[in-house]
């Protein structure tokens, strides 16, 4: 063996050691396994499945609000890692359904932390209806409280065990991501749930009802991709850039979903 060959294996010896220091043992075999395509995925659509559950015309809690409450949580922590403060690792294979490794989220992911974000995500609501004078009845905060705190509920069945009971220690998680077909099947049994829930609870003209329907079929096509379809890993920054300006979008669709055949509905009454 030349003095070269000693030196590279020393170097990849090192890097190997570097590895194993900083991965868990799940995610450093999946590192290791060099030419392997990779998935990135977050439990996605199956928040939304909360919201179209909840939306009634009894609460009168608009859809597009529901939709920010069910990914409250998510929009903290991405908010939280731009600005330096959670910190994630985006690698190659780190479950079979994910590349987000958030090592390190107790403000936005912990159960204290989730608890809290709910009671400010209710008290928000209650404070803007109040202020512009909405109809709502008292119970539609709980209702938005309860959509907020459904996001950990829902991390909790999919990620590993990475969400903190508090701070960043105790942490939990069913780990639904390393099961690929499964995790998917359950995304989309909710969101069909969801969405049957709400055509069936709530009064809407035809239009509506299959603009909600397409919008639906939409979400699963985005979810195949977002699960099966191989990509190149983003950085922790454009992932989390790429929350805000996706769940955003999701966000003004709902609104405008709500406006579909509306004012045909008015003439009509």
């Amino acid at each position: 063996m030349t003095m070269a060959q000693r030196i590279d294996n020393v170097i990849r010896a090192s890097r190997l050691k570097n590895v194993r220091r900083t991965l868990p043992t799940f995610a450093r075999k999946a590192e290791l396994r060099r030419g392997r395509q990779c998935l990135e995925f977050i439990m996605f659509v199956g928040h939304y499945s909360v919201a179209f559950a909840a939306k009634s015309e009894k609460n009168k809690i608009p859809l597009w609000v529901l939709f920010i409450a069910v990914q409250f949580l998510d929009y903290i922590w991405a908010t939280l890692v731009l600005l330096g403060v959670e910190k994630l690792r985006v690698i190659k294979g780190f479950t079979a359904g994910s590349m987000l490794d958030s090592y390190f989220h107790p403000y936005s992911h912990s159960l204290i932390g989730a608890i809290i974000w709910s009671g400010v995500a209710a008290l928000v609501y209650w404070a803007a209806c109040s202020r512009h004078g909405c109809l709502y009845r008292k119970s539609a905060a709980v209702i938005v409280a309860l959509a907020a705190f459904s996001h950990w509920v829902l991390d909790f069945i999919a990620h590993p065990r990475d969400l903190p009971i508090y701070d960043n220690t105790l942490k939990v998680g069913l780990g639904m991501w390393n099961y690929r077909d499964p995790e998917f099947a359950l995304e989309i049994a909710l969101l069909a749930g969801g969405i049957i829930l709400y055509l069936t609870r709530n009064v809407m003209p035809a239009i509506r009802r299959k603009a909600v329907i397409a919008f639906g079929i939409a979400l699963v096509v985005v979810q195949i991709g977002d699960t099966y379809v191989p990509r190149t890993p983003l950085t922790d920054k454009a992932t989390a850039m790429g929350v805000w300006i996706f769940y955003t979008l999701f966000v003004v669709v709902a609104f405008l979903l709500e406006k579909i055949g509306s004012r045909r509905q008015i003439k009509v009454s």
